[in-house]
């Protein structure tokens, strides 16, 4: 399924839940989210179903996303339904890691092959200000869950903040020694008017290779991150640059919200209702978004900020 710049579109992001159990401050306000009434959201049978639309029409990649994926009940139910939908071939899910101690080795038996793993800094009381919620601890007995479930691949992501963890990347980079992991540096996107961040916050991701002058660039694309990897590095190093370089031109990907609406592109306002509809209808609708998707998002900067008219839990992360 190609978009009107020719580009094909494997890849759908699933939002199963607005909800987290953590407060992080680029993403959340810390009161959470207004609960929305049970019949706003999709049901499993509706995520069930958009997927089998979208794999109907050749999307091959489903991330499972929330909020926090895993603090819903039927998270299980959804992954294993969802990887047996024909035409998927990769079910993948992204977590804070807090809950994975009970849910690694369950969520691997279900079908999910890969985790992205969201960790900012490896500093217990920078993540405790951060999350606002969580701590490093229960972070780092997840990351080991998943490493104990065998996952094809286990990513990191460090969100990039000036002043909060540039003083943490060649640590935050060494994990792909010690551990064997990917670890991914993603610049500070403008999408949550918190007032918790100054415009020092918004630091390239080229700053990781200033501090990592002996990173070697790797020839194997890894969908929109630019790769390296540190000698005698197991796991590679990812840059995602959605800030300073903007990589619209490789975007292969629509995103459904846990309120049923699809997203052609993150940074745009617009959206397209599938709730309610059958199989059929969504597969329709999700054409329709595909062939909607802009040539590129406008410039984003500390005073230019997304149009994406949510918060990014709301989205999906």
């Amino acid at each position: 399924m190609k978009d009107g710049f020719g580009r094909e579109i494997t890849y759908l992001r699933l939002s199963i839940t607005d909800r987290c159990n953590l407060r992080c401050r680029y993403c959340m306000p810390d009161e959470g989210v207004c609960k929305r009434a049970h019949d706003e959201m999709l049901t499993e049978d509706e995520m069930i179903s958009a997927v089998e639309a979208a794999a109907s029409l050749g999307i091959t990649k489903l991330r499972v996303t929330g909020g926090e994926p895993l603090v819903k009940k039927n998270v299980l139910s959804i992954c294993r339904r969802a990887a047996a939908v024909e035409g998927i071939r990769e079910v993948c899910l992204t977590t804070n890691a807090t809950l994975l101690p009970e849910l690694a080795k369950p969520l691997r038996e279900a079908g999910v092959s890969r985790v992205n793993i969201s960790v900012d800094t490896l500093d217990p009381e920078k993540y405790a200000y951060m999350t606002r919620r969580g701590t490093l601890a229960d972070a780092l007995a997840g990351i080991d869950a998943a490493l104990a479930a065998g996952f094809e691949r286990i990513k990191l992501n460090a969100v990039l903040i000036g002043g909060f963890n540039d003083d943490e990347i060649r640590p935050i980079a060494e994990l792909t020694r010690t551990l064997g992991v990917d670890v991914r540096f993603i610049e500070l996107m403008p999408m949550y008017d918190g007032g918790d961040f100054s415009p020092s916050a918004y630091i390239k991701a080229d700053t990781v290779l200033e501090k990592l002058p002996e990173a070697v660039p790797e020839s194997e694309p890894d969908g929109v991150a630019r790769l390296f990897r540190l000698p005698g590095a197991k796991g590679r190093l990812g840059l995602i640059t959605p800030v300073s370089s903007h990589f619209c031109a490789r975007c292969n990907r629509i995103r459904l919200t846990a309120d049923g609406m699809i997203k052609p592109c993150l940074h745009s306002p617009a959206e397209i209702c599938i709730k309610g509809l059958t199989r059929d209808e969504m597969a329709a609708k999700m054409r329709e978004a595909v062939m909607s998707k802009p040539e590129r998002h406008d410039e984003l900067s500390y005073s230019e900020r997304s149009g994406a008219a949510r918060n990014m839990n709301r989205i999906g992360g």
